[in-house]
């Protein structure tokens, strides 16, 4: 992916806290229900210090009280640990649903712009970074300001020097954090970026293992892979050193308070001023409770931090589109379905030119349609632009005269069935990958489905590995084919399904292609010779024009 702007990222950010403020309420509750039983913990520690100290004994009632106070704050701890994994977790389901259905809106042709392995990063490994921004950060940021006022507020009326000690003392909590959170975001957006490449860069050389090791390869790809985990590494290390930078920042300004109070209470004492000995005791013990909530916060810091370094590459995901009413379309039994460009564009990098440029044909109902030309003249575009992975920058797309803008997705699915180059199999049986085209099929659709496809030498219950693995490259292209009966969609939409194979299978494929292209609208997108004797009009295609038709 490019580079992301830091505005942009922290925008959406806003836009996802917003979202989740609501969620982390019981949180805040939780954690000011505490610190009210922390200070009122203090006042009974210090009344038994003092007591003990004067030689009264210890009272019970005080340390019957504070025993009752630490258990039920121990009791809303673990309410508040287990709120906030809630406000976490419903964050990220709410953030990876968006993230999903903004990719799978935009379709193969995000591809074209971030790689599959950093795509994955992004929805598995940003989503769960992002994780501490609303299980930490939202509920500490507002107790970093609630939960150190309420504990200067009792303290006011005994002794308001010690209250404004806390106060000045706390003001340079944020400030120093902020100072050192500026090189947390940085080393975080790096950290991500070289977890990326690495994701990327493996995924890759997985996906090539053969030809790596046929090429004699490997050492070399495992050393390039190893310098990119060094990589990783080295900045993971430099973002835990700033967030140790963060929390020294807190350690010192504890220290201060713990110092200034010694040296008031102290000269006070050498005095001969100190008036109630349990005021200094309790503000003494209220230094910890005051710094606790401050504590969580610089913790949470370093979350928010790392959320922003995460947050780029969702920020950028397209939004989605708006969707239109519905427009009431043919039924998938249908036939008789037309097909329009008129006057396309559709530029996917400016720097690479157009890929179509003023497209426009016509394909009546029924017929067939060959798109010809070099790599890169555009015929892989038009099969996008149908299939609704992409829309083009001006001009029309017809089906029966119907902008297929105006289509919702569900509606255009209904109408159009696809054979690529290479289909999309997943582990499972055979029966299970031909249904994929129609859920709702039953047994003898399937059955009926692979016969047409002439899948006789290959059960049905046949379990296959991810991807296919068990096929041939012929077979499946013949279980592509049984999804695209299956379907019994009105169009057809064939992009180069032969280009793979052997002459032999090709034959075979092209004459399953044949039967299944009757009664129907048909664009086909192929080099092979073999392929445009399929017969039908022929449309050659140059620099996403249209050159020659007959």
């Amino acid at each position: 992916m490019t580079e992301i702007s830091p505005r942009l990222a922290a925008g959406w950010l806003r836009i996802q806290t917003r979202a989740a403020r609501r969620s982390v309420v019981p949180v805040v509750a939780a954690g000011l229900a505490g610190t009210v039983l922390g200070i009122a913990q203090a006042f009974c520690a210090a009344w038994v210090l003092h007591d003990g100290l004067a030689g009264r004994g210890l009272p019970l009632l005080a340390l019957a009280v504070f025993a009752g106070l630490a258990v039920l704050r121990a009791g809303i701890g673990m309410a508040a640990e287990h709120l906030a994994f809630a406000a976490g977790a419903s964050a990220r389901r709410r953030m990876r649903s968006e993230a999903l259905s903004k990719m799978l809106a935009a379709g193969p042709a995000l591809l074209r712009q971030a790689h599959s392995g950093e795509l994955a990063a992004t929805v598995v490994d940003r989503v769960e970074a992002l994780n501490g921004l609303f299980a930490s950060w939202m509920p500490a940021a507002i107790l970093a300001m609630a939960a150190p006022a309420l504990v200067i507020v009792p303290l006011l009326p005994f002794d308001p020097h010690a209250a404004a000690i806390l106060l000045g003392v706390g003001l340079l909590v944020p400030v120093g954090m902020a100072v050192a959170g500026i090189g947390a975001a940085a080393a975080s957006r790096r950290q991500f970026a070289a977890l990326s490449r690495l994701q990327a860069r493996f995924l890759d050389r997985v996906r090539g293992i053969t030809t790596i090791v046929l090429s004699g390869r490997a050492d070399d790809e495992a050393l390039a892979i190893g310098r990119s985990a060094d990589e990783l590494r080295a900045r993971t290390m430099r973002v835990l050193r700033v967030a140790f930078l963060s929390s020294s920042v807190l350690d010192c300004a504890f220290a201060i308070a713990i110092i200034a109070f010694a040296v008031r209470y102290g000269s006070l004492l050498a005095a001969g001023s100190l008036s109630r000995p349990w005021v200094a005791l309790f503000a003494l013990l209220l230094v910890a409770e005051f710094f606790a909530p401050l504590r969580a916060f610089a913790l949470a810091y370093a979350d928010k931090m790392h959320a922003q370094g995460a947050a780029g590459p969702l920020a950028s995901l397209p939004d989605l589109p708006a969707e239109p009413a519905e427009v009431k379309v043919r039924t998938v039994e249908a036939r008789g379905v037309s097909v329009a460009f008129e006057d396309v564009h559709l530029t996917w990098d400016p720097a690479r030119g157009p890929a179509l440029d003023g497209l426009s044909f016509r394909v009546p109902a029924g017929e067939i349609l060959v798109l010809a030309g070099p790599s890169g003249a555009g015929k892989s575009t038009v099969i996008e632009i149908l299939l609704g992975f992409a829309k083009p920058d001006s001009g029309r797309v017809t089906i029966n005269g119907a902008d297929i803008a105006t289509l919702v997705p569900a509606s255009l699915s209904r109408l159009i069935a696809w054979i690529g180059q290479k289909p999309v199999l997943f582990a499972g049986s055979v029966r299970e990958n031909i249904r994929f085209a129609r859920p709702e099929a039953s047994d003898e659709d399937v059955a009926e489905a692979a016969k047409f496809a002439k899948l006789d030498g290959i059960g049905l219950e046949t379990v296959l590995g991810e991807a296919g693995f068990g096929l041939s490259g012929g077979q499946a292209q013949r279980v592509a084919i049984a999804r695209a009966f299956l379907r019994n969609a009105p169009v057809l939409l064939l992009d180069e399904p032969t280009s793979h194979l052997d002459p032999v299978t090709e034959a075979e494929v092209l004459e399953s292609l044949k039967r299944l292209t009757v009664g129907r609208t048909v664009i086909l997108a192929s080099h092979s010779a073999a392929a445009h004797a399929f017969g039908g009009r022929r449309l050659d295609l140059r620099a996403g024009r249209a050159a020659v038709a007959a």
